[in-house]
C-alpha cells in the first residue's frame, strides 16, 4: 500500500511515472488535496506483487523535495513485511514488520543503540524511537489523519 501524504501539483505525474515504472502498468491516482498542507495534494494506491516491490517504489520515490510518503508491504509465508516512511526533512526510515505489524527490530541494531547510550552519545530512549520510527511518525501523523476517509484505488494481478 502506497500512501502519498502531500506532494506539490507539479511532482503528482512524476510520482505516477515513477510507481507505474516499478509496477510495469500505467498508473493514475485519484489526488485530493491536502488540508494539512494547502497546496498539496495525497492519494493512495494499493497493489498486489511479489516482495520487495514496495522497497522499489520507496527507491524510486525517496530523496524527491516536500514528497510526505508511506509504503506497507504485508508478510508472506516466505517473507516478512516492511514498512518505509519518508519526509523532506527526515529522508527515509526502512522497518521489518511482523505479521501483525509490529516493528522487528534486528539484535544489532539494538546492542548499538545500548553502546551508543551507555558512551553518552544519546539516550537508550532517543535511540529506540529512532529504531521505531518515532520522528517520522510524529511527522506524518497530522498528514495522515488528513487523509482520512479518501478513496484508495486498487491494482490487482501486478507482478
Amino acid at each position: 500500500m502506497l500512501y502519498v501524504h502531500s506532494a506539490p501539483s507539479a511532482l503528482c505525474p512524476h510520482i505516477e511515472w515513477a510507481v507505474g515504472g516499478v509496477l510495469g502498468v500505467a498508473v493514475s491516482l485519484d489526488w485530493t488535496p491536502q488540508p494539512a498542507q494547502p497546496g498539496a495534494y495525497r492519494a493512495e494506491l494499493s497493489w498486489s506483487g511479489v516482495a520487495g516491490t514496495a522497497a522499489a517504489v520507496a527507491s524510486a520515490l525517496r530523496g524527491w523535495n516536500h514528497l510526505r510518503f508511506e509504503i506497507t508491504e504485508e508478510p508472506t509465508s516466505s517473507s516478512e513485511g516492511t514498512r518505509f516512511s519518508c519526509t523532506p526533512e527526515l529522508g527515509i526510515f526502512h522497518a521489518i514488520t511482523g505479521p501483525h505489524g509490529d516493528i522487528l527490530i534486528p539484535e544489532d541494531r539494538l546492542k548499538a543503540a545500548v553502546v551508543k547510550a551507555a558512551l553518552g552519545d544519546t539516550t537508550l530512549l532517543l535511540e529506540i524511537d529512532q529504531l521505531l520510527g518515532k520522528p517520522w511518525d510524529d511527522e506524518l501523523e497530522t498528514f495522515r489523519h488528513a487523509g482520512e476517509g479518501a478513496p484508495v484505488r486498487w491494482l490487482h494481478q501486478v507482478v
